[in-house]
């Protein structure tokens, strides 16, 4: 079983939600993510990396 491993741009933050941009595919829908899920230290514009379901900042 392989895991997802990739980077994304946060675009948008709404509330208790952030709007993801995948960088390796920027032309797919955006992602939405509770911030819960994400390091408390996020703004628009941080690039996170995703693996092993979980989010860091980089």
């Amino acid at each position: 079983m392989e895991f997802l491993n990739c980077d994304y741009i946060v675009k948008i933050i709404d509330g208790d939600y952030a709007h993801l941009e995948r960088v390796d595919e920027p032309e797919a829908e955006l992602k939405l993510v509770a911030r819960a899920l994400l390091p408390a230290e996020i703004m628009e514009g941080s690039r996170l990396h995703y693996e092993m379901l979980q989010y860091e900042l980089i």
